[in-house]
């Protein structure tokens, strides 16, 4: 318990140096908040009116002021308000994070689902047929962007067979899980295949090294059968580095995947961030990003517990 206790006494130092650099990338953007939503009318303003709004957002003082407020309210549980929405920021990242969890629950399991099986049976059959026809499509698959994906499968799931839908009005899983669902698919399946194929690669090159360690060529001159053998010895080890590949990629996803949310039309915490840095919403996205930082030192810590779950040595050591 030491070492998931001493992870989380980092949290506070990263938070504070995330803060510090979205808070100074933001407002080094060309703009303000005011020329945004006011567009080509901002320009109408005049002095008085301007200093106003200024006044108004929070805007007429040096940052070293902005920062300490911002921070002072942060630290009592109040991100500010969203000058798009007119809402709470806290409360509209939780409202679009949903659709962004959904989505990476549903590509890491389609992900973990094609890719981990392929990779275990393309090892098994060294240089095999079987083997290269994998490697082959894991190929494919990590070079080919995922805008171009995802345009094919609307073009063939949705244009040309009509089976699911491409984009519309989003359904929230509460309200109709099936239509939900439905809308979802693509998605998830752009996202999905393309670390597929990384999931591929990685268990593949884990399970041969694994295949080459003394203890498993012990196991097999006892007598151990090869399934044994594979499922019970050698895929635990070979499934750290997935594990890694996996805690990386799926904090990512919890960031939001902007261009897939983007091409279908998803109302995603991705696509909310880059709507709140067009329109210069400073607390949107300095909320924004401390929530994404958050999940992914959360998901970082999961990922170490993993290990000492999957490799007795690593549980001896950190005891």
């Amino acid at each position: 318990m030491k070492y998931p206790l001493r992870r989380l006494l980092v949290f506070p130092l990263v938070m504070f140096g995330v803060s510090i650099f979205v808070f100074v990338s933001i407002r080094m953007v060309p703009g303000d908040a005011i020329t945004a939503m006011l567009g080509t009318e901002s320009g109408l303003l005049t002095p008085v009116q301007r200093e106003s709004l200024k006044e108004y957002f929070g805007l007429d003082q040096n940052w070293l002021v902005q920062f300490s407020r911002w921070l002072g309210g942060v630290l009592q549980g109040d991100f500010g308000i969203s000058t798009t929405f007119g809402k709470p920021v806290m409360k509209v990242i939780l409202e679009h994070f949903a659709l962004t969890l959904e989505l990476a629950v549903l590509s890491m399991v389609i992900a973990l689902g094609i890719g981990l099986p392929a990779g275990i049976f393309a090892a098994t059959r060294k240089d095999s047929v079987a083997d290269l026809s994998v490697r082959v499509i894991a190929m494919i698959g990590q070079s080919t962007p995922g805008f171009v994906v995802g345009l094919l499968l609307i073009f063939v799931l949705s244009v040309g067979f009509g089976v699911l839908p491409a984009m519309g009005t989003f359904v929230p899983l509460a309200e109709d899980p099936l239509s939900n669902l439905a809308q979802m698919i693509l998605p998830a399946l752009t996202l999905g295949t393309a670390f597929a194929a990384a999931v591929i690669r990685i268990s593949r090159s884990a399970m041969l090294d694994i295949l080459r360690e003394d203890y498993v060529r012990t196991a097999r001159s006892k007598g151990m059968s090869r399934r044994r053998v594979i499922w019970r010895h050698a895929l635990p080890n070979a499934l750290i580095p997935v594990v890694t590949l996996s805690g990386v990629e799926f904090g990512y996803l919890l960031g939001g995947a902007v261009l897939v949310e983007q091409i279908f039309a998803l109302p995603g915490l991705g696509r909310v961030v880059l709507d709140a840095i067009l329109q210069r919403d400073y607390a949107l996205v300095q909320g924004s990003v401390l929530f994404i930082a958050f999940n992914f030192m959360i998901v970082n810590l999961m990922v170490d517990l993993a290990y000492a779950a999957l490799d007795p040595r690593i549980r001896s050591a950190s005891k």
